[in-house]
């Protein structure tokens, strides 16, 4: 007899292109689509912002979903749904609705203060439990809730606490994905009360209580069924660094055999040089040097004057510690005598970017810097570079490291998480090499490895060769798909 496909709830609180500030949008645009493509029953929830224009992603009222109550604290809400399908795929989307939390101009920042809601907990707490009260309203009751980040962490905890004695509910089994571990969702301990959450797991020692505060990741992460995080070396990361695991390193370790790390996939119908429809002119693997037409264009772009025989390094980031933006600053001097040219895209830390701008003013004909994000020069950097610098502190996985592979465009990266995964050096490993990777986080060690890329780019026969082993590496979402299924199973056996 053949065996049913695996149902899947999969929840996110931001979804490309519905909604998105960074990554996990990305990954939750694209890796249920694969997973549908596996034949697994798959359906997504995610909070219906303002921002989500009905008209233009056909969003359909759902009649069972116009009325759901959704009570916590002694407090009752209403939400609504409506559905759409994820473009280009038949993976049906529910958008919940709760207009008094998620009307408003932004996801998670009020653009007022700059600060985040002060209503963030009640907001992602109703919109968790409003997902298991839509199961029921929907009929629908899938093996597996895959729930991603803090602002679903809840779901585990509630499954497994208010409703427990309810039929409906029985042997649905939860898996956490944490996308970045700095990212946590901790509130005053008093709001444990509003959203349900039981007094005595926020004394000091229990599931939610983190240094005073209360703490919806954690929660999650000792309420969820299995765990998993965005790449194997992260996963050991977070168990055993500190600095990285930001302070949940012996909460994770203590369920170090429950967490996988899957690395995440590129979306190669947009990042692709042969496909590009964001780059001047388009290359594949067998007529690389048409991409020197896309390094003219960049050095247009940025006022540099295009050199052929000087390398072009490229840097898409956001400003930031985490990105090694300081660790850049420090070595930036040394960088600079080097005979390279430097374009820069990205915002964040306001002294950093004023400190950049003033670097790249005295060094107008070396340096460039934009203080902004845009989409088509992210393309055109990944396109048109030689060299790809990403010396960020940690990575969970990464993705431009992995884009500017396809393009033959040679990764500079610091050994860490999902860069350490994808990233193979050639100073190590001369015949498998497909980029740079320096060790020990210091602006002497990273200038070292720059000085080593650019000795190799000189000779143009063994970059080649780097090159097309850079084009050839895969990491497509078909492969992190087959291992969310076998994860998946892995779930739903209870194992």
């Amino acid at each position: 007899m053949e065996q049913k496909p695996l149902k899947i709830c999969y929840v996110a609180s931001e979804v490309e292109p519905f909604a998105k500030t960074g990554g996990l949008a990305d990954v939750a645009g694209s890796l249920p689509a694969a997973l549908k493509e596996r034949n697994l029953d798959i359906r997504m929830m995610m909070p219906k912002y303002k921002s989500i224009n009905d008209r233009k992603f056909v969003l359909r009222e759902v009649i069972r979903l116009s009325e759901a109550n959704v009570e916590l604290g002694g407090v009752s809400r209403v939400a609504s749904g409506k559905t759409a399908f994820l473009p280009n795929s038949k993976v049906h989307v529910y958008f919940l609705s709760f207009p008094e939390f998620f009307n408003r101009r932004s996801l998670y920042v009020d653009p007022e203060t700059g600060k985040d809601f002060a209503d963030n907990a009640e907001r992602f707490a109703y919109f968790s439990k409003s997902v298991l009260e839509t199961l029921k309203l929907l009929y629908w009751q899938p093996d597996i809730i895959h729930c991603n980040d803090w602002q679903t962490a809840l779901i585990p905890y509630y499954l497994k606490t208010h409703y427990q004695d309810d039929p409906f509910f029985q042997g649905m089994r939860t898996l956490l994905t944490i996308h970045n571990v700095a990212f946590q969702g901790v509130f005053p301990l008093g709001i444990g009360k509003k959203i349900g959450i039981d007094a005595s797991l926020l004394e000091k020692g229990q599931p939610f209580y983190f240094h005073g505060k209360l703490n919806f990741l954690k929660g999650g992460i000792h309420y969820a069924d299995l765990l998993s995080t965005v790449s194997p070396t992260y996963a050991r990361e977070i168990c055993e660094d500190e600095s990285i695991g930001a302070g949940l390193s012996d909460v994770l370790k203590a369920r170090q055999t429950d967490l996988t790390g899957i690395l995440n996939g590129a979306d190669y119908n947009v990042w692709s040089p042969e496909k590009d429809r964001f780059i001047p002119h388009n290359y594949d693997l067998e007529n690389l040097d048409k991409k020197i037409e896309n390094k003219k264009a960049l050095c247009e772009q940025f006022g540099l004057d295009f050199k052929a025989e000087t390398p072009l390094l490229g840097l898409v980031t956001r400003l930031t510690e985490q990105k090694g933006m300081p660790l850049l600053l420090k070595a930036m001097n040394g960088l600079l005598k080097e005979k390279i040219q430097l374009v820069i895209l990205g915002v964040g830390d306001p002294e950093i970017q004023q400190k950049l701008k003033e670097l790249a003013a005295k060094n107008s004909s070396r340096m460039a810097f934009q203080a902004r994000f845009d989409n088509r020069t992210a393309h055109l950097i990944e396109a048109g570079s030689d060299i790809l610098l990403m010396p960020s502190r940690f990575e969970p996985c990464g993705l431009n490291q992995i884009y500017s592979l396809r393009y033959g465009t040679i990764p500079l990266v610091h050994q860490t998480g999902g860069l350490a995964d994808t990233v193979i050096d050639v100073q190590t490993s001369p015949e498998k090499g497909n980029g740079f990777v320096f060790k020990e986080f210091t602006p002497a060690m990273f200038l070292k490895t720059v000085e080593a890329a650019i000795a190799t780019f000189r000779d143009t026969d063994k970059w080649r060769e780097i090159q097309r082993r850079a084009v050839t590496a895969v990491f497509s979402w078909e492969k992190s798909a087959r291992e969310y299924a076998k994860l998946y199973e892995k779930v739903a056996a209870g194992r």
